[in-house]
C-alpha cells in the first residue's frame, strides 16, 4: 500500500514540479533559486499531507496553495531581504526572439512589487483563477482580492511606465 502512495506522490510531483516552478518564478519576480526552494518545500509538504486519505481533494490545487502561502511566509522572514546581486546576470541565447527583452522587464518589475501584490497578480492573470479561488488560497475576502488586484496592476503599469508598448514592438 505504501509503494502504490509514493508511487502516485512521484507521478504527482513529476508532472507538476514544471508549473510549480513557474509560478515560483513569477512569484519571486525571476529569483530562480528561491523558486527552486520554494517548490521543494511545496513539494515536501505535499509529501506529508499525500497519504492521508480525504485530506486533499485536489492535489494540484493545494500545492498551489502552499506554493502561495510558503512564498508569503518566506518573504515575512527577516532574512527574505538578502539578496547576492540586484541584476540578472543571464544574457539571451543566440537566436532567441524578441521577447526576451519584455519578459526580463515584466519579471523585474512584478519583484519590485509587494509580496501579497505579486500573488495576486500571479494567481489571478498567471493561474487564471478566479477572484474567489485565488481570496481562498490567501485566505482573504474577495473584495479584498478586487482591491488588492487593482491596486497591484496599477503599481505594475506605473512601473513599467511607456517602456512595455516599446519593448512590445520590438
Amino acid at each position: 500500500m505504501r509503494k502504490a502512495q509514493t508511487e502516485a506522490y512521484l507521478e504527482f510531483a513529476g508532472a507538476r514540479a514544471g508549473h510549480l516552478y513557474r509560478s515560483a518564478c513569477l512569484l519571486t519576480g525571476g529569483d530562480t533559486h528561491l523558486a527552486e526552494d520554494l517548490v521543494q518545500e511545496t513539494l515536501g509538504r505535499m509529501y506529508v499531507v499525500w497519504g492521508r486519505r480525504g485530506k486533499v481533494a485536489n492535489p494540484a490545487a493545494y500545492a498551489q496553495t502552499v506554493l502561495v502561502r510558503a512564498f508569503l511566509t518566506q518573504k515575512r522572514r527577516r532574512s527574505s531581504t538578502e539578496s547576492p546581486s540586484a541584476d540578472l546576470p543571464d544574457r539571451p541565447a543566440a537566436g532567441q526572439d524578441g521577447d526576451t527583452t519584455l519578459r526580463v522587464t515584466l519579471l523585474q518589475a512584478l519583484a519590485r512589487l509587494a509580496p501579497a501584490d505579486r500573488a495576486v497578480l500571479v494567481l489571478r492573470y498567471w493561474e487564471d483563477r478566479s477572484i474567489e479561488e485565488t481570496a481562498t488560497v490567501l485566505d482573504a475576502s474577495s473584495g479584498a482580492v478586487r482591491t488588492r488586484s487593482s491596486r497591484a496592476l496599477e503599481r505594475l503599469r506605473t512601473e513599467l511606465g511607456g517602456s512595455l508598448a516599446d519593448l512590445r514592438t520590438r
